[in-house]
Formats: structure tokens, C-alpha cells, sequence
């Protein structure tokens, strides 16, 4: 691999994007993590925060300096004050209050994953589009420069062909962990909260899975502990992709390809270190992609700034994680979920 290289990203700088007002829906720990960075590496902030407890909501809009804080989801889109509601409570929750905000003409960024299911989220994306708002899934890690990185070396041929993906999450959450894991009620599971990474990944580098197979573990209670995944495209490539809330698993990618293979440091859905390799098992680095995030979780201020671009630049969708990319990845998920066997009440 003479003379071949990694592309520099070219992720603009957070700080540079429009400044928003937001509303946090749902004041939950990764919210924390989103106001913060947005604090320490954006020009927005967050204006107010809104709970079903009035005196959560105070305690987290005093911790990162919102004006206002709200009992009610109600009070908190009806805020003439906000400009864009980030949506961070459980998946169970998504899509009645995302549907919330918009009927309240409010553009909404919705954590991962989108909603429960496929139907849910053409029903928030369809409500968004009929009032021509801007929606968009909070799958920070395709708004990293690493990432970026990686989309450049696949636009640029620098892997050839590529063949083979591999990435897998898993983190020790359950039976020990937050309790929403557990839950069928609240769509627990390893599938939804950890998943998607691997899954998201695979499409980034892939495109549309020709076909899915999965199998899973069940937990007492009926959700996913682990599960493995088998995709492949119509070309032939696959992607080996695991997740488990049983275990701390490698959590790395990798790329795959007959001119060499990227590889990805764990935790390869934060800010990471990408390395490119020539085709040998033991062959040499070539070439090393590092990132400049010190806090992972400082990371997220990334998908803030191209919300505020889009909305800037009067978009109703990122190009970057495009409305119809969120709806393959929820069509995968329902896929693993029935070969697996979990289905939430409701459904």
C-alpha cells in the first residue's frame, strides 16, 4: 500500500455552526452529556428543560444553566423560546413525544433509536414532513470526523473492494444495570440502546442489506441480552455484527477490503483512532487517523451543529443521516427482533 493514505475529515467545526435555543425533553443522562457539549464546544445552548417532575427538571436546568424548566412535556414545546427539541427519553417514549413537539411546530432531534419500530418512525417522520420541520436521529457517531474518515477512504477506493465488515457493542448493563434495559414496556434490550452501533455502522459502509439473519439470548423478562447478526448486500459483502448487555465486549469495526482494511479503536462509535492496514494479518499501519475530543461524550456537540446547519439552510433532513437510512435501520431491527422473538406490548 505505497504512497496510499487516509483522507483528512471534513466535518466542519462545531463552533462554527448557527447558534440554536433548545428544549430538552426528557432530562435523563445522556440529555446531561448533550448540554454539556453543547456548552463546552457549540454556540447554542440549552434554553429550558422539561420533565414530569417539576423538580427534576430545576435540578437539571440549574446543573447546565437553561432559563426554564417545565413539570409538564406540554409546557416545555409550547415555549416560544425554543427553537429545537431534543428528544431523550426512553424508546418506548419516542414517538408520542416527538409527534408532541411537532404538533407544536417544533423540529425535533430524537435519540437513538428513532422510535420502537419501523411504523412508529414513518409516523414521526411523515408528521414532520407534513408540517415541513426539520427531523432527525441522534446517531452521533455518522456526524464524527473518524467517521468521516472512514466515508472519505470508501469514496476515494483507497480499500478496493470491500467484502467484509465487522463491529460489535456490548457493555455490562444487565441484570444490574438501568432498569429500561429490563423493561419490555420501556423497549429494553441490547438490540435498540447498543445495537444500532454496529447495525448503523454496517449501513454506513455497506448501503441496503440485501438480507438479514440474527439469533439471539432472551432475558426472563422478554427482552434481547445479546444478539448476533448477519447482513449481506447484494454484491455479496457481509457484516459480522454482535451486541450483548451481559458483557464489556471489544466494541471495535473494522473495514474490510482487497487493497487493505480499516480498523477502529474501542469505543469506534465515540471519537476514535482509525488505522489503515495493507491486507496481511499481521501487516503494517500505514497510516493513522486520531481524533482531537478529549471527553468521548464531548462528541455529541457534532449532531447538534449539523442540526443547526440544516436549519439553517432551511433542511428538513440531514444528508448525513438521511430519513430513508433511519427507516432501514428500523426495518433491520424489527427483522433481528422477530427472527430473535421479542416483541413490545403495544406493537
Amino acid at each position: 500500500m505505497t504512497a496510499v493514505s487516509l483522507p483528512a475529515p471534513r466535518t466542519p467545526d462545531p463552533m462554527e455552526a448557527p447558534p440554536l435555543r433548545w428544549g430538552v425533553l426528557g432530562p435523563g443522562n445522556i440529555a446531561r452529556s448533550f448540554a454539556e457539549a453543547l456548552r463546552d464546544g457549540t454556540r447554542q445552548v440549552v434554553t429550558a428543560v422539561g420533565s414530569r417532575s417539576l423538580e427534576r427538571a430545576r435540578s437539571f436546568a440549574d446543573d447546565v444553566g437553561a432559563r426554564a424548566a417545565y413539570g409538564s412535556y406540554e409546557e416545555l414545546v409550547a415555549d416560544p423560546q425554543v427553537d429545537v427539541v431534543y428528544v431523550a427519553t426512553p424508546h418506548s417514549e419516542h414517538r408520542e413525544h416527538a409527534l408532541l413537539a411537532i404538533e407544536a411546530g417544533k423540529p425535533v432531534l430524537v435519540e437513538k433509536a428513532f422510535t420502537r419500530n419501523a411504523a412508529e418512525a414513518r409516523e414521526v417522520l411523515d408528521a414532520a414532513a407534513s408540517r415541513g420541520l426539520f427531523a432527525m436521529e441522534a446517531m452521533w457517531s455518522r456526524f464524527l470526523p473518524h467517521m468521516d474518515v472512514v466515508r472519505r477512504a470508501l469514496e476515494d477506493g483507497v480499500l478496493g473492494e470491500v467484502h467484509t465488515v465487522m463491529a460489535d457493542h456490548g457493555q455490562q448493563l444487565y441484570p444490574d444495570g438501568p432498569e429500561r434495559l429490563a423493561s419490555p414496556h420501556l423497549a429494553g434490550g441490547a438490540l435498540l440502546d447498543l445495537g444500532i452501533y454496529p447495525l448503523s455502522f454496517a449501513g454506513l459502509v455497506l448501503g441496503v442489506f440485501e438480507d438479514i439473519t440474527a439469533t439471539g439470548t432472551l432475558t426472563l423478562e422478554g427482552v434481547d441480552a445479546q444478539v448476533s447478526i448477519a447482513v449481506t448486500t447484494s454484491s455479496g459483502a457481509h457484516g459480522l455484527l454482535g451486541t450483548s448487555m451481559l458483557t464489556k465486549t471489544p466494541t471495535t469495526a473494522a473495514v474490510c477490503g482487497t487493497r487493505g482494511r480499516i480498523e477502529i479503536d474501542g469505543d469506534f462509535y465515540g471519537p476514535n483512532t482509525v488505522r489503515l492496514r495493507g491486507t496481511g494479518i499481521d501487516a503494517d499501519v500505514v497510516d493513522t487517523f486520531e481524533p482531537h475530543e478529549g471527553d468521548m461524550h464531548r462528541g455529541l456537540r457534532y449532531e447538534a451543529a449539523e442540526v443547526a446547519r440544516c436549519m439553517h439552510e432551511g433542511a428538513r433532513e440531514s444528508a448525513l443521516m438521511p430519513h430513508a437510512e433511519t427507516l432501514r435501520l428500523m426495518e433491520a431491527m424489527d427483522e433481528v427482533r422477530r427472527q430473535v422473538g421479542v416483541r413490545y406490548p403495544g406493537e
